[in-house]
């Protein structure tokens, strides 16, 4: 057995308590106290994140960790080093846990080296566990996946996560000048809230495509793992290599169906940046 497959052993139970958790949570709106659902979401959310790191720490002593709310404890996220690094969403997919939409999930990556080795992601409330080591190809409830093999925008299914720009000026510009390119040129658009799920429909071909920026690396470090292992493509969104510390991402069920995305949005964008130049 490889030293990443005992990892897996190790983590995957862990992940499906921290999952039958989340089970039993009937109503969040209930459960809050003054009329902030949110509060609750933050005790599931580091409950959760504690069970997972405080029972890998206890078996590897020397592993670090990438936490949603570890970082947000500090104010910082920590620095990616050499080091077995596990990172942590202990619920993506915030919103829709807090109205109990069954799109939300618990994700986990590993990185040794800084490279992602690991990837694990599961949605008990549909009982849909997502997993792939590097090198050994992508799975879902144990059986192997790919993507769609789509190589035409124009049959596309495209994930665009929408929300992200309700509180940012600067990438609602940017999500928007992009929609309004692609919208007349994809077969369809969805978004789903959970950019983990989205990456993991792309790995099983549910859709063709799925892009996001403005992300942490607990977002995208297990699904873009999954999603290259299932024979899709990622690069940052910029079209330059992915990045996991600042991952802006890409997600394509082919290079090819990468390229034309690419071709469409570099236009888009330099056009944006003239016209803000003009202005300024």
């Amino acid at each position: 057995m490889s030293e990443v497959q005992s990892y897996m052993d190790f983590v995957l139970p862990l992940v499906l308590e921290s999952g039958k958790e989340l089970l039993t949570v009937k109503n969040i709106i209930s459960e809050a106290k003054n009329g902030n659902d949110w509060d609750v979401v933050t005790i599931y959310d580091r409950k959760i994140e504690n069970l997972l790191i405080d029972k890998i720490k206890m078996k590897y002593k020397d592993h670090k960790f990438i936490g949603e709310e570890e970082s947000a404890a500090k104010n910082t996220i920590s620095t990616l080093t050499d080091s077995p690094t596990w990172i942590i969403d202990p619920i993506d997919g915030t919103a829709n846990f807090v109205k109990q939409m069954p799109i939300t999930c618990i994700s986990i990556g590993l990185t040794i080296n800084r490279e992602q080795v690991l990837g694990l992601i599961y949605n008990p409330y549909m009982d849909e566990l997502f997993t792939a080591l590097r090198g050994q190809g992508a799975y879902l409830n144990g059986n192997r996946i790919t993507t769609s093999g789509e190589t035409k925008i124009n049959k596309c299914i495209f994930n665009y996560e929408l929300s992200l720009a309700a509180h940012d000026g600067r990438l609602r510009e940017l999500y928007m000048s992009r929609l309004t390119a692609l919208i007349d040129v994809v077969s369809g658009i969805r978004s789903y809230g959970s950019a983990a799920l989205g990456l993991c429909y792309v790995a099983c071909g549910r859709i063709d495509a799925y892009q996001c920026d403005g992300l942490y690396p607990w977002d995208a470090a297990a699904g873009t793992l999954i999603v290259r292992e299932a024979g899709g493509y990622v690069i940052d969104s910029s079209g330059k290599p992915f990045d996991l510390m600042n991952p802006n991402f890409l997600a394509t069920s082919t290079e090819t169906l990468s390229q034309q995305f690419m071709s469409i949005e570099r236009s888009v964008d330099v056009s944006r940046l003239n016209i803000n130049e003009k202005t300024v």
